[in-house]
């Protein structure tokens, strides 16, 4: 066995200098651990480099190009030559997992990926290692740093949606298109990861139904800054029953004896729950160029001392297209007679009982907020449809998921 191991690297962008960076300087220590040690033997940029010549030379290719075209062509032509690949690109795994997978076993080859989902934490290792023999009931948290910062900043100083929004802009938390982060997509993409690991479900990127931040107001805020409740977008993948999953990103209030409400800023944090180990948390630095390399290499270790985490498919496990959740209602409303009554029938046709209601303002500024016990989705939805219709209603009906789970 030769004493380098050569690495090809594809991107030349911010992470994927990061990278390169932190390979140089860290080859003496990866030596130590591994006994190889790591030389870059190409990259890949737009302009320059040539993919047949990195791939020839490399033993290891490391996909920081992003999206799926070309980086799914790269990928799966790389694993099926028997070399092996180290991505962060969730997007190229939420959407084609399956074929990767099919490539990486033709080829016998490695295929990592922790830097797709957490930053610098190894939620990835985690849940395929660490626990990977633990039937594991639930993966959730908070896996998007853009929209976490976004409701911190909300919720500590004030600001509005598009005020917060263009702060983190400013600095550096958010693209200066951020549809993919604050419209839930991003975190989606990461969630659909999650649960083929958790759970070994074919589960892809279209299996899972998500919601952004976008249309939460001041109101909201105040509302959870005044019950002490902490309002944050989560993914969520777990079992439902025995053959059902529910894998799902949302906006939703918590309550304060919950471990992700005190997680702020960019900050990403995942929980995994099982019987066997109650509940684990781990939190870190979400996305960033050095925060993502310094996954990648951890990857890249991972691959010279050997070891291949695959999904392991299990197909008898379907997506459940309804799930029972708590919900938080605002209405902002006519102050005239019988408003309450009408909006309590309509919630009562689709079996959803209230938990609690306060009533705000008067004549024009009257506003309604309203907690639900659980409930299903599909029929909260189906009472906000008929709602939206009502003449008394000043604007759309806003609502936020609720999760009432406290831990001691």
């Amino acid at each position: 066995m030769s004493e380098f191991v050569n690495v090809g690297i594809l991107g030349k962008g911010t992470v994927g200098g990061a990278f390169r960076r932190l390979l140089n300087e860290r080859a003496d220590m990866v030596e130590e651990v591994s006994g190889r040690r790591p030389k870059v033997s190409g990259v890949l940029s737009r302009k320059k480099g040539s993919f047949d010549r990195i791939l020839a030379r490399s033993d290891i290719v490391v996909e920081l190009i992003g999206g799926v075209d070309p980086a799914l062509d790269y990928v799966t032509r790389t694993l099926r030559a028997g070399k092996h690949v180290v991505t962060a690109n969730k997007q190229l795994l939420a959407q084609h997992g399956e074929e990767l997978v099919a490539a990486a076993r033709e080829g016998g080859a490695q295929l990592r990926f922790e830097a797709a989902v957490a930053g610098a934490i190894p939620v990835i290792r985690v849940v395929q290692e660490s626990l990977g023999a633990i039937p594991i009931e639930k993966v959730f948290g908070i896996v998007n740093g853009t929209t976490n910062y976004i409701l911190t900043e909300m919720t500590r100083t004030g600001l509005s949606y598009e005020e917060a929004l263009a702060q983190a802009q400013d600095l550096g938390y958010a693209e200066a298109d951020p549809t993919d982060d604050v419209g839930g997509a991003d975190a989606a993409a990461k969630m659909a990861i999650l649960a083929r690991l958790a759970f070994g479900a074919p589960v892809r990127l279209r299996d899972v139904p998500y919601e952004g931040i976008e249309q939460i107001k001041p109101d909201d805020i105040a509302y959870a800054k005044e019950l002490g409740l902490s309002l944050k977008l989560l993914g969520v993948a777990e079992r439902v029953d025995d053959g059902r999953i529910s894998v799902r990103v949302f906006p939703c209030f918590l309550y304060p004896g919950h471990p992700l409400a005190p997680i702020e800023g960019p900050f990403n944090a995942v929980m995994v729950e099982s019987p066997a180990i109650t509940e684990i948390t781990m939190s870190g630095p979400g996305a960033g160029g050095p925060e993502t390399a310094a996954a990648v290499l951890g990857d890249v270790v991972s691959v010279i001392t050997g070891g291949s985490p695959l999904f392991e498919e299990n197909a008898r496990l379907k997506v459940a297209k309804d799930v029972e959740m708590a919900f938080y209602l605002h209405l902002e409303v006519d102050d005239e007679p019988g408003v309450l009554a009408r909006v309590a029938e309509v919630l009562g046709d689709h079996g959803v009982s209230v938990r609690s209601v306060v009533q705000r303002g008067l004549g024009g500024e009257a506003q309604l907020i309203m907690v639900m016990h659980p409930v299903s989705e599909k029929a909260f939805a189906a009472a906000l449809k008929r709602i939206a219709k009502l003449k008394f209603l000043r604007s759309p009906p806003r609502s936020i998921r609720v999760i009432e789970e406290e831990f001691g």
